[in-house]
């Protein structure tokens, strides 16, 4: 590793450790020339292929922008979708592979985006999905009604008798 101070282009490590849960490695360095310490972090690269071939650096601020197109207009803030994006990364890195499909960042796109607002996701899943058809829009949208439905259902209790939302068993 270069010096940042002297351009001297070795140095020794001192001290490693790991941040960020592992994700990170923090080495402490020293320069034999000018004796100087300085601080580098290594992050393991995540290379996104995509459908051309090509492969290029995962960036979430690309992820950021894809999802804040989608949520034009709608109520959404950008902490939100900074943590959306946080929260794609996460995923596509628990995955342990150096490079992943554009797909599967796609994939992981969709489930934080859905429950963050149902528009921006029929927006995004439209083109991600390649809607070509009314009839595609309307699949999704009778599927987000199921699974609000689902969501919405009273409590069932231990006999099977579906107890109404806050009144008492008799």
């Amino acid at each position: 590793m270069r010096c940042p101070y002297c351009r001297h282009a070795d140095s020794r490590v001192v001290d490693s450790r790991e941040a960020d849960d592992g994700q990170l490695i923090r080495r402490r360095r020293a320069c034999p020339e000018c004796g100087k310490r300085f601080t580098t972090v290594e992050e393991p690269v995540l290379a996104v292929v995509k459908r051309s071939g090509v492969t290029e650096p995962f960036s979430r601020t690309k992820i950021m922008g894809g999802v804040r197109k989608a949520c034009q207009g709608r109520p959404v803030d950008d902490d939100a979708i900074a943590l959306l994006a946080q929260r794609v990364e996460e995923t596509v890195r628990a995955k342990g592979a150096a490079e992943l499909p554009s797909h599967d960042v796609g994939l992981a796109i969709l489930g934080p985006l859905r429950e963050l607002d149902e528009v921006a996701y029929l927006r995004f899943a439209s083109v991600y999905r390649s809607f070509e058809s009314l009839d595609d829009f309307e699949r999704e949208i009778d599927a987000l009604r199921a699974a609000a439905v689902a969501r919405s259902r009273p409590a069932v209790d231990g006999v099977g008798a579906v107890q109404p939302v806050g009144e008492p068993a008799s």
